[in-house]
């Protein structure tokens, strides 16, 4: 069930990302509160627990680079959710995986396009998958 809910966040992000060049509020408190059900019920108050310290780890990463006018909110809320899907360990590493790829999407995009900015959904997408099979 955890795999089902991360594919789907993650795919619903990109193609809202991708085609309005923003993340929907509804995608992102949809996915957070579908984590903190998931993992209520599946672990109990510690899983509940490790979401929000998830949650917190996700957004507090972000909320840098959003201060810095790096990322934009949805970016923040979207680490936010996975944060709450795969828990605080699995989050830090999508977190520096996202930052891998976001980096080497922009280059990507500067030397073909010379676009200077990208959507970050699909660097954070794709990090979040990597750090969940790794998770196993």
């Amino acid at each position: 069930m955890l795999w089902a809910l991360v594919l789907t966040l993650g795919s619903i992000a990109v193609f809202e990302d991708i085609r309005s060049g923003h993340i929907p509020n509804w995608v992102t408190v949809g996915a957070f509160g579908a984590a903190l059900l998931y993992h209520a019920i599946d672990s109990g108050l510690s899983g509940l627990g490790l979401a929000l310290l998830g949650t917190l780890i996700g957004f507090g990463i972000f909320l840098v680079f959003y201060c810095l006018g790096a990322l934009g909110a949805g970016d923040i809320k979207l680490m936010a959710a996975f944060g709450a899907l795969l828990g605080p360990h699995a989050v830090l590493l999508a977190a520096l995986l996202a930052a891998i790829i976001g980096a080497l999407l922009a280059a990507g995009a500067m030397i073909w396009s010379r676009r200077p900015a990208i959507p970050y959904a699909p660097a954070i997408v794709m990090g979040a998958w990597l750090a969940l099979l790794g998770r196993g």
